[in-house]
């Protein structure tokens, strides 16, 4: 569109020209130059200011352009970074229970350990006819693991994050301690 406008601009320039021209007198005098070249001069000049107008706008419109790509830019860059960051929190919270739920498997298959060790221990005095003894072992080793279970029940995997079969979201701190400790 800019373009039949310069195109324009430049054809009225040569129509004005022309005709200024087709009215020169038979006579050409240094007065008769001057009647042409005046006018002509200030079409000239007015055709000048029309062409920096136009060009003036199209720069303006380039740059709100450029602008405007640039915002669209800079808003999907915010959106993109946002998503990530919501996908690295959810890897982290993943990372998390995941880790947790391994601490918990092998604090568990200690404690295990030890209660079926301790029982042992119990059922050995049992059989060495020290029943008092064996038998104290073994209820208190049934109450450690009763406790246990309790324990665990009431908690409600409260420490893997869920709490009453809702997930808890994690805070941005504890993602933070997270990355400090990866480090």
């Amino acid at each position: 569109m800019q373009l039949v406008k310069f195109i324009s601009g430049i054809i009225l320039a040569q129509l004005a020209t022309y005709i200024m021209v087709l009215f020169l007198p038979e006579e050409i005098t240094t007065q008769s130059i001057i009647q042409t070249v005046i006018p002509l001069i200030f079409i000239a000049i007015a055709i000048a200011f029309w062409f920096t107008s136009l060009s003036a706008h199209d720069k303006k419109d380039a740059i709100y352009k450029k602008e405007g790509d640039f915002a669209k830019e800079r808003e999907k860059l915010k959106v993109k970074a946002e998503k990530e960051k919501i996908k690295t929190m959810k890897e982290a919270q993943k990372e998390i229970v995941h880790e947790a739920t391994k601490t918990h498997a092998k604090a568990n298959f200690k404690v295990g350990l030890s209660v079926a060790g301790v029982a042992v221990v119990g059922g050995l005095f049992v059989f060495a006819q020290m029943i008092t003894a064996g038998l104290l072992v073994l209820t208190t080793t049934g109450g450690v693991l009763g406790g246990y279970y309790w324990r665990g029940k009431r908690m409600g995997q409260n420490q893997l994050g869920h709490t009453n079969g809702n997930n808890k979201e994690l805070n941005y701190t504890d993602i933070k301690v997270i990355e400090s400790k990866k480090s």
